[in-house]
């Protein structure tokens, strides 16, 4: 590809030279040559890729007024404007890498297709018969049936034929009457003859309603409202010829009302092929309905089950192991946002998941742009000692579309740096990412010192580097990575600040508003547990958003359908929300056989939830401790050297539990770390 990219520019360099100049030097216009394969090229590009004869068309529609345009400012791109925001590299005229360019950390919500956007918050046939049910008059008296017509405005006379005997009582007294197939009570006799002014009544309008005039739209406004009230979501048709008037005439009350806030409009029962009105608070009801039934389908599972499920949901089950440099990024963004030491991620957390990882995967990724590593949290007070990455060096991996976000929960002002580092920093905000050896040359400063000035940057949050293999040099001893491993170039590779890539500072400032930050932490605690509740987000780093600001967001989800409320794991206090393909999951863990298996994992795995979910003291979440799980019960830890059982092993097993739980799958090549 590099090879048919350069004979490329050299083919367009011979046919349009002005195309491949520096703009600099190019006195005015552009020339466009009149070759085949520049004229191909342009009819190409404006009548395939884009419709240029559309444009004009619009353009021209827009001058003459037939086009009104509304300017709105928005809180996210439009789909149009994200495709120029989120063009691939090739896009661009000049060769900028794409995590260079600012509008890479330009966010936007998930666009559905309109099949999906229209499930979102589907409601529930069997809650709408509820509703209904409830709000339908059944009147045991005359009593009754006038207060029905007094609170709905009025029954038509198909309604009311079950009640005929207490309708002739009403009539006899006075107190309701008939106009034009409509049953109303005499108090609200004014409001029909304002609607009908022709229409004949063998009632006198009382006394008292006399003084109060009705013109026909407030008349209609009052009559449909409270109709609405007395019935569930129905069509603008349907209330026409139920109160005799044209379709017209309802569609402009109907909005009216709308614009008030009384009542909504949308698609509300499955069979619906065009608007539906429904009043507000009935519709409410029905959403009510709605989320309960939901949330009566699943049983809660017990907490060992629940354990099961995680260790199968995050891949950590031998039989859910995943394989290749594809599945290291669906690892990474299931964790995205989660704190771990360094040296864990590659020692424990990620080979624990992927089959025969290789640090050379993630290097990849890392590379390609897809995946970034930094410190969230900064230290805040100057140590005696100058701060270096350690393997307890608590480190985020992440997708890198979603670095701006996690490193937006905190700030770096202020933060002592030493006189070396600060040398470092300058340069780089000055000269932009460089890479090591043009750090060491800017600088002046010796190769041993600026590795100790980049090592204090990126423990204090500061710096990072393309490259994962930056964070892995800086953990091992410049002594020990000259050892031999495996061949020098793969060390090297390894192990090497000059194979890092580019070394830039980590922005932390974003335009991103808080209730998206919350919102993109809420939707990653989903995708990495299935089921989030209080006592789980413990587990995660103190930066994160507060349970009572995640617990807003999740019910803000929830009533838009897309995920669930409930009671998902039995045994945990307080409310409980799951993502929908999770729940399928939970019944499967619920109903699969317990076959004694012993799964281990480590201290400072997301896994590691000894005294969080189940009884007993927390095990201390570092690299080097152990919980051996078996059936979802923990049975062993591994803390500080030493083995402690948790529950009771028979002799013969003990060997074999040990065996697993001190067990560890630190690729060869990651020696240095272990």
């Amino acid at each position: 590809p590099q090879l048919a990219r350069m004979e490329a520019e050299d083919l367009l360099a011979s046919v349009f030279p002005d195309q491949v100049a520096c703009g600099e030097n190019i006195v005015g216009d552009r020339e466009v040559p009149d070759h085949p394969l520049v004229n191909q090229t342009i009819d190409d590009c404006l009548h395939d890729a884009m419709d240029i004869d559309g444009l004009e068309e619009v353009l021209r529609r827009m001058e003459e007024g037939e086009i009104r345009i509304v300017a709105r400012d928005l809180t996210e791109p439009s789909p149009l404007a994200l495709e120029v925001l989120t063009a691939r590299p090739y896009a661009f005229l000049d060769d900028v890498p794409l995590e260079e360019r600012r509008t890479h950390a330009v966010m936007a919500r998930r666009y559905l297709d309109p099949q999906t956007a229209a499930d979102l918050g589907k409601l529930d046939p069997d809650a709408i018969a509820r509703a209904v049910g409830e709000l339908k008059p059944e009147p045991r008296n005359a009593d009754e049936l006038h207060d029905a017509l007094m609170s709905f405005g009025f029954l038509t006379l198909d309604e009311v034929a079950s009640w005929s005997s207490h309708l002739s009582i009403l009539r006899e007294a006075k107190r309701a009457t008939v106009i034009r197939n409509i049953v109303c009570a005499a108090e609200r006799l004014p409001e029909l003859l304002a609607i009908f002014p022709d229409a004949k009544s063998d009632l006198e309008v009382l006394e008292e309603l006399k003084d109060k005039p009705w013109t026909r739209e407030d008349a209609l406004r009052e009559v449909v409202r409270d109709r609405l009230q007395g019935s569930g979501p129905t069509t603008s048709a349907a209330l026409a010829a139920a109160l005799g008037v044209g379709g017209s005439d309802m569609e402009s009350t109907l909005l009216a009302l709308e614009s008030e806030g009384s009542i909504m409009r949308g698609r509300f029962t499955p069979a619906a092929t065009g608007d539906e009105w429904c009043e507000r608070r009935v519709l409410a009801r029905i959403h009510r309905y709605t989320v309960n039934r939901l949330r009566a389908e699943i049983e809660p599972v017990e907490l060992r089950d629940f354990l099961r499920f995680l260790l199968h949901w995050q891949r950590a089950a031998p039989d859910q192991r995943v394989e290749g440099p594809d599945a290291v990024a669906g690892v990474v963004s299931q964790l995205e946002g989660f704190e771990a030491p360094a040296a864990a991620w590659e020692t424990e957390i990620l080979p624990s998941r992927v089959n025969e990882y290789d640090p050379g995967w993630l290097d990849e990724l890392s590379l390609a742009g897809r995946v970034a590593w930094s410190r969230v949290l900064p230290l805040r007070t100057a140590s005696e000692r100058t701060p270096s990455p350690v393997r307890t060096t608590p480190i985020v991996l992440t997708p890198r579309r979603s670095l701006a976000i996690w490193t937006g929960f905190s700030s770096v002002e202020d933060i002592p740096v030493s006189a070396k580092a600060a040398q470092v920093r300058d340069f780089l905000a000055e000269h932009g990412a460089s890479f090591y050896e043009e750090i060491v040359d800017g600088t002046g400063l010796l190769r041993v010192n600026a590795e100790e000035a980049l090592g204090e940057l990126v423990a204090q949050g500061l710096v990072a580097a393309d490259s994962f293999a930056g964070l892995r040099a800086l953990l091992v001893p410049s002594d020990r990575r000259r050892a031999p491993l495996h061949g020098r170039k793969r060390r090297g590779s390894l192990f090497g600040l000059e194979d890092a890539g580019r070394w830039s500072l980590v922005r932390r400032k974003t335009a991103i508003e808080p209730s998206e930050q919350v919102e993109h932490a809420a939707r990653a605690l989903l995708r990495r547990y299935g089921v989030v509740f209080w006592r789980l987000t413990e587990r995660e780093a103190d930066w994160l958003p507060r349970w009572r600001d995640l617990l807003r967001c999740y019910r803000r989800l929830e009533a838009r359908g897309e995920i669930r409320g409930g009671r998902f794991v039995a045994g945990v206090a307080g409310e409980q929300f799951a993502a929908p393909e999770a729940i399928g999951l939970l019944r499967d863990a619920r109903r699969a056989e317990r076959n004694g298996a012993l799964i281990s994992v480590s201290g400072a795995d997301p896994l590691n939830l000894v005294g969080i979910l189940t009884p007993g003291p927390r095990l201390p979440a570092l690299t080097g401790n152990r919980v051996l799980y078996r059936d979802g019960v923990p049975l062993a830890i591994l803390a500080g050297g030493e083995v402690r059982f948790l529950d009771e092993v028979a002799p013969e097993q003990e060997w074999t539990a040990r065996n697993a739980l001190l067990r560890r799958q630190v690729p060869p090549t990651l020696a240095l770390l272990g």
